[in-house]
């Protein structure tokens, strides 16, 4: 069972994630968000250890398919939250894909 203040982390991360991006945007420069990268999404790298690195631009939807949330606790647990750019997930890309799939299933 995860630690309660990895669960914490968790939600915090989740809430972040979910904010509209409109609300963002009086943080966040224009040159700083990718321009593929629309309101309601967030990007995504997929990499796992020397593999080179697939970046997915993903609905904030996906934040509440429970195989995803499992890959943010890894995410987590492997590189913590503080990092710049797009969320690292520790999978193969075609891990990620499946698990897209699934949830459009």
């Amino acid at each position: 069972m995860a630690a309660p203040h990895r669960r914490s982390g968790l939600k915090c991360l989740v809430k972040k994630l979910s904010r509209r991006v409109d609300a963002l945007a009086v943080y966040v420069c224009e040159e700083t968000v990718p321009h593929d990268v629309k309101e309601g999404q967030f990007a995504v790298v997929a990499k796992q250890d020397d593999e080179k690195p697939t970046r997915f631009v993903l609905e904030l939807s996906v934040l509440k398919h429970p195989p995803f949330l499992r890959l943010l606790q890894l995410a987590e647990d492997e590189f913590g939250f503080q990092h710049d750019g797009a969320l690292k997930l520790p999978c193969q890309p075609q891990e990620l894909l499946r698990i897209l799939q699934d949830r459009t299933c």
